[in-house]
């Protein structure tokens, strides 16, 4: 059982390196670009994209791994930059719908091409199997962390 402990030992740095490094990648790619933007609010704008009309803040809080404080932040954050609006759905007063604006749209269209790239990073010199692999010892991992 130790000989097991030892090899695991440092799993939580490794884990968190590799983070960073693919974090740090992406802003890099940002300041490139001279888009003023963090990670939580490209993942954020990212989902408002990708739900289009659909959109709402509750359901960006319900797919993120982040509390409900610092999602209602970086949303804020986006609006306060002008590149989306937060309104009411018609019908439905309780639920924020959140929309691209103009500025937010072209922020899309700058940085998109270049998060696809640095996805595509993320798997070079990995086949498909190790890929597949590799996300179901993750998804191990965090089950094995579930209450």
């Amino acid at each position: 059982m130790l000989n097991q402990i030892d090899k695991i030992s440092g799993i939580g740095l490794h884990l968190d390196l590799v983070l960073r490094k693919v974090q740090d990648a992406y802003l890099r790619r940002f300041q490139e670009l001279n888009v003023d933007m963090t990670i939580e609010q490209w993942v954020i704008l990212h989902q408002i994209y990708e739900l289009g009309d659909a959109a709402s803040q509750r359901d960006i809080v319900q797919s993120n791994f982040r509390n409900r404080a610092t999602i209602s932040r970086v949303i804020g954050g986006l609006e306060r930059k002008g590149w989306i609006k937060k309104t009411r759905f018609n019908g439905d007063q309780k639920r924020f719908k959140l929309e691209l604006t103009e500025k937010g749209s072209n922020i899309i269209e700058v940085v998109l091409p270049h998060a696809l790239e640095l996805r595509q990073k993320a798997i070079e010199n990995l086949d498909g199997n190790e890929f597949e692999v590799f996300l179901k010892v993750l998804d191990q991992i965090g089950e094995n962390y579930d209450g």
